[in-house]
C-alpha cells in the first residue's frame, strides 16, 4: 500500500461509493470510446451553455477530453445574444424576420467582428486553457464555407400573395471544403468555426449556426452531430422527452404541431444531416453539465437522438 494512502483515509463509506461510481463510469464509457475512435464529431455550441462561464469552462474540458480519447471534435458556434448586445452598444437598429436577423452592410461588419473575432477567440482560449490545442476559423478561411444569399418568401394573410423577403446579407451554405478540416484530423488541433460564409464575389454572409453545423457535419462525414440547445430535447404532446426518433416520426411531429417554432429548423437540419451520411444527430440540453459526454459515453444517453 502506498504511504500516501492510509486505511483511516479510506474508511468513509461515501468515499468508497464515489470510487466505485467513478470506476463504473469509466467501465461504461470504454466501449463507446473504442467505437468512436478516429470519428469526427460536430458540435453546434450556443445558447445558455455558451453564456454561462462555468458551463463554458466545462464544455471546453469536454471537447479536450473527446480529442484526447481519440475522437475528432469540430465546434461550430453561434452568438446571437452577443451580436445583439454589440449592435445595441453601437446604436445600430436590427430587426428579425422569421427568427432571422435582417443584416445590412453595417450589421454584417458587426456580426463578423463579434463571431469571428471576440466569441471565436474566447472559445479557442477556453479550450487551450483546458489543455487542448484549438484554432479559430470562419468560412472565409481557405474557402471553408461558400455561401449564397438566403431567399425567403412570406404569404400576405390579406391578399394571399407571396412576397420575397429581403434579409440582406443572410446566407446559406452552398459548399463546405472538407479538406481544410480533414487536415486537422491527424493532428491534436481542434477547429472552432464561426458561421460566416463568403460567395464567389467575396461578399460576406451571416449564416445560422445550426445550418452551418449541419453543412459541416455532412461535408466531413461526421459520425455524430450535436445541437446544444436550451431545452432537454424534443418533447412529445405530454411534454415528455422523446429519446429516439426517425425521419418519419419527426415529420409527423412537425405536421401535428408537436414540434413548432424555433425547434422546426433545428430538427430539419438534423433530418438533412442524417439523410446525407451522418449516422445520428442529437438535440441535447446545453444547460446540463457534461451533456455531450453523457450522451456519447453512457447507455442511457441524453437529449433526443434522430436517425435516418
Amino acid at each position: 500500500m502506498s504511504e500516501d494512502i492510509r486505511p483511516e483515509d479510506e474508511n468513509s463509506e461515501s468515499s468508497a461509493y464515489r470510487t466505485l461510481a467513478r470506476a463504473k463510469v469509466l467501465s461504461e464509457a470504454l466501449p463507446y470510446m473504442r467505437r468512436y475512435n478516429g470519428q469526427k464529431i460536430v458540435i453546434k455550441y450556443g445558447g445558455h451553455a455558451m453564456g454561462d462561464p462555468e458551463l463554458a469552462r466545462l464544455f471546453a474540458q469536454d471537447v479536450v477530453l473527446l480529442k484526447q480519447v481519440g475522437m475528432n471534435p469540430i465546434v461550430v458556434h453561434g452568438g446571437g445574444p452577443q451580436i445583439g448586445q454589440m449592435l445595441k452598444e453601437l446604436n445600430i437598429q436590427s430587426e428579425f424576420v422569421d427568427g432571422l436577423r435582417v443584416t445590412d452592410q453595417q450589421t454584417i461588419d458587426v456580426v463578423e467582428m463579434v463571431l469571428a473575432g471576440k466569441i471565436n477567440k474566447e472559445i479557442v482560449s477556453n479550450i487551450n486553457s483546458s489543455g487542448g490545442v484549438a484554432v479559430g476559423l470562419c468560412g472565409k478561411d481557405a474557402h471553408l464555407i461558400t455561401a449564397r444569399k438566403l431567399t425567403r418568401t412570406k404569404r400576405d394573410p390579406e391578399s394571399n400573395i407571396e412576397k420575397v423577403l429581403d434579409l440582406g446579407f443572410v446566407g446559406e451554405p452552398v459548399a463546405v471544403n472538407p479538406h481544410v478540416l480533414d487536415c486537422f484530423a491527424s493532428t491534436d488541433i481542434i477547429p472552432v468555426i464561426a458561421p460566416i460564409g463568403v460567395d464567389e464575389n467575396g461578399q460576406t454572409y451571416n449564416i445560422n449556426a445550426d445550418t452551418a453545423a449541419g453543412a459541416v457535419a455532412k461535408a466531413v462525414g461526421a459520425r455524430r452531430l450535436y445541437m446544444l440547445t436550451d431545452v432537454k430535447g424534443i418533447l412529445d404532446q405530454e411534454k415528455q422527452l422523446v429519446r429516439d426518433a426517425d425521419v418519419e416520426s419527426i415529420n409527423a411531429m412537425i405536421a401535428d404541431g408537436t414540434i413548432s417554432g424555433g425547434m422546426i429548423p433545428k430538427t430539419e437540419t438534423c433530418l438533412d444531416a442524417v439523410q446525407n451520411g451522418v449516422e445520428a444527430a442529437v438535440i441535447v440540453d446545453g444547460r446540463a453539465p457534461h451533456a455531450v459526454l453523457l450522451e456519447l459515453f453512457t447507455e442511457r444517453g441524453a437529449g433526443t437522438m434522430i436517425r435516418g
